[in-house]
């Protein structure tokens, strides 16, 4: 898992024989296109890594539709932090967007994990002050701006979730409906 390694060295410095230590600590797991990795109402015990693919974190709204709340691409970390923190039911289900292989990790072996390897504390808080960063953002986008210009936004900064993920699942992240995304695309396209 050389993406792993090369994503570590990003944010903390460990050597070779660190990092088997390290890496020895995560399952790895193939996964299948839509296969679920967590439903709504389980307990929420693992943390994911996306060395490949794409995952998907989603609710059932008040309408029975799914709403996509984030999604995951390689490098990216996904799972349900509230309850995966306190090892509570989650409100959310995790399932893959296309064929992925990702790092499982749960919360015991990562404590393990960061007793042994105490420069993993320093990744995680960076990857977490990230995730939190974009979060914040992501709501104010929310507040600030239409329909139109979040997808135009989302579609400038992030231009290979357009060509990977199926529209209907962009609809779902951006609160629209398919049909309303289909509007929105045929009147840039004109």
């Amino acid at each position: 898992m050389d993406t792993f390694k090369a994503h570590l060295n990003k944010f903390i410095t460990i050597t070779d024989q660190e990092y088997d230590s390290v890496f020895s600590f995560f399952q790895v797991l193939e996964v299948k296109k839509k296969q679920t990795l967590m439903l709504n109402g389980e307990i929420c015990r693992f943390m994911y890594f996306v060395a490949e693919g794409c995952l998907r974190k989603f609710f059932i709204n008040e309408k029975g539709a799914e709403q996509t709340t984030e999604f995951a691409i390689e490098n990216w970390w996904i799972t349900d932090t509230f309850a995966y923190e306190r090892q509570i039911l989650s409100d959310f289900s995790i399932q893959a967007v296309e064929r992925s292989t990702i790092l499982v990790i749960d919360l015991r072996q990562q404590e393990l994990l960061l007793q042994k390897h105490p420069v993993m504390e320093r990744y995680f808080r960076m990857i977490y002050q990230r995730a939190y960063a974009a979060s914040e953002r992501r709501i104010r986008y929310l507040y600030e701006m239409s329909r139109e210009e979040l997808y135009l936004h989302f579609s400038t900064l992030y231009p290979w979730f357009i060509q990977r993920i199926p529209q209907y699942l962009i609809a779902s992240f951006l609160n629209l409906t398919p049909e309303y995304l289909s509007e929105i695309r045929a009147k840039l396209r004109s």
